[in-house]
């Protein structure tokens, strides 16, 4: 890439002359200098000067998208390049959750290390709505996620389904013929929730209890918000967080009762919980690998995909336990 689209990304990054010469260990002036010589080259602005952080003109953001482009072409071809000269290296970039990564990817890329161990691993965790962003930018090569929104924005492959289960904490006071239907750990864990013999109990049943929700922006949360609508009532919220897996731990200490993926309940099973299969449509969830559109995939991605597709399964195998 040229020096000046160099520079001007920085500055684009850091919305900061000041801190884009740091990084760039250039003087202040000489930056701005450089960046001025390229504006009357175009014959436009690209920063409105008169704004802290710098923003983009509309003739800065074309020009940023068209630096992106290059920056896209150059690791295409770099990571091409790579794959030329030896098919069993390369680099892998996989963003998840602390759901996903704690419950799933864990396992799921020590195992693909082991199998491919000259790959090198990068793994990010955050958001889905973050996680998701860096993708577009193509920070990473790719994420997984259950939301139709984000999938419909990324090239995407069906990958593995997870199943929310109702956790209530056993001592909790829930009506005396539901006991036939409510599961342990254990039985999570043989994957008797995915029987279709196993009755599926309407949310209206348990319109007494306390729950722990998940915050807004959450996947889980919109589901919940379905389920309860399905049910006609409004839940008693005891707390609301942000991550599922602290709902869960809240829930085993008897906080109040959580939803809850099944592949959390198989991996750390609770003595403390009883689960209910819930009767709606909102509780099977089937994850997508999505990947940012671009021209070239690197061989450690499609190996890690192929991999993944292999221990996932497909079609109904997906909804097995990994």
């Amino acid at each position: 890439m040229e020096i000046n689209m160099q520079y001007i990304y920085q500055v684009y990054q850091d919305g900061s002359f000041t801190r884009a010469a740091e990084k760039l260990y250039l003087t202040q002036p000489a930056l701005s200098m450089a960046v001025r010589q390229e504006e009357k080259r175009l014959g436009a602005a690209l920063f409105d000067r008169s704004r802290r952080p710098l923003t983009l003109t509309p003739e800065g953001e074309a020009y940023i998208r068209a630096v992106e482009q290059v920056k896209y072409l150059e690791a295409d071809l770099g990571r091409e390049l790579d794959d030329l000269q030896d098919v069993r290296t390369g680099r892998l970039h996989v963003g998840g959750t602390h759901y996903l990564n704690c419950f799933l990817l864990a396992e799921l890329l020590a195992g693909f290390s082991r199998q491919y161990p000259g790959v090198q691993l990068e793994v990010s965790e955050d958001s889905s709505v973050r996680l998701a962003r860096r993708l577009e930018r193509r920070e990473m090569d790719l994420i997984f996620s259950c939301d139709p929104e984000l999938i419909d924005r990324f090239e995407h492959q069906p990958a593995f389904y997870d199943h929310i289960l109702l956790a209530v904490p056993s001592n909790a006071a829930i009506p005396g013929d539901l006991a036939q239907c409510a599961m342990s750990a254990g039985d999570i864990q043989a994957g008797r929730h995915l029987s279709p013999a196993w009755p599926r109990v309407p949310l209206e049943r348990f319109r007494d209890l306390e729950f722990i929700l998940l915050q807004r922006g959450n996947n889980l949360y919109d589901r919940c918000v379905r389920m309860f609508d399905e049910a006609n009532f409004a839940p008693k919220v005891k707390l609301a967080l942000s991550q599922l897996v602290t709902a869960y731990r809240f829930a085993d200490n008897g906080v109040g009762s959580t939803f809850v993926s099944d592949r959390i309940v198989q991996k750390a099973p609770s003595q403390n919980l009883v689960f209910f299969a819930i009767e709606s449509n909102a509780v099977d969830r089937l994850f997508y690998a999505l990947l940012p559109h671009r021209n070239y995939t690197a061989h450690a991605v499609k190996a890690f995909l192929t991999y993944a597709s292999e221990r996932f399964g497909t079609n109904d195998d997906m909804r097995r336990p990994l």
